[in-house]
């Protein structure tokens, strides 16, 4: 048995987010290797004549964002991404908060609202401060609903004004 190249055959983790796209799996690859650190392509295969897409044009894209393995079909419209899915970015800052929501909301993408955006792909991510889970996840309920009723009149999340909310 030959030897697999680690390079060109990465260890698949177990469990692989698996996203369907219309035709521009490999162009939303490359923008989430774009935007997190720690990323890049792992795989690519290709359409043969069997099809169902055009031979030669990309089927799949296996790619990884800051180790977390993905992997993207060029599966046509009949599916579309919806809120039921979505990808949280836990972030440290409210600098890393705002590059992401900035990243991932812009060039057609749009705010949602707590801490949502939907990418110009129809991709649902949740950009969340790691302070607001501990105040969600504090014992004392009038703190979580100080914290909770901030967070509902934000679209992007402010560390500040949830940090105001939680020792009010």
């Amino acid at each position: 048995m030959a030897a697999t190249n680690p390079v060109t055959h990465p260890r698949k983790q177990k469990i692989t987010t698996f996203l369907w796209f219309d035709n521009n799996a490999e162009e939303a690859a490359n923008f989430y290797v774009s935007v997190f650190k720690n990323s890049r392509i792992l795989e690519t295969s290709h359409y043969t004549k069997v099809g169902p897409g055009p031979k030669g044009s990309v089927m799949t894209i296996s790619f990884e964002l800051d180790g977390q393995q993905f992997t993207a079909l060029n599966g046509g419209p009949q599916f579309k991404f919806t809120e039921a899915i979505s990808l949280v970015v836990n972030c440290q800052s409210q600098e890393e908060v705002d590059y992401y929501w900035n990243k991932l909301s812009g060039d057609g993408g749009q705010e949602v609202e707590c801490g949502w955006v939907k990418d110009k792909y129809g991709l649902f991510w949740q950009i969340v401060p790691e302070k607001l889970m501990q105040f969600l996840t504090d014992g004392d309920p009038a703190l979580v609903n100080r914290v909770m009723q901030a967070m509902m009149q934000m679209k992007k999340l402010d560390i500040k004004k949830l940090e105001q909310a939680a020792n009010a």
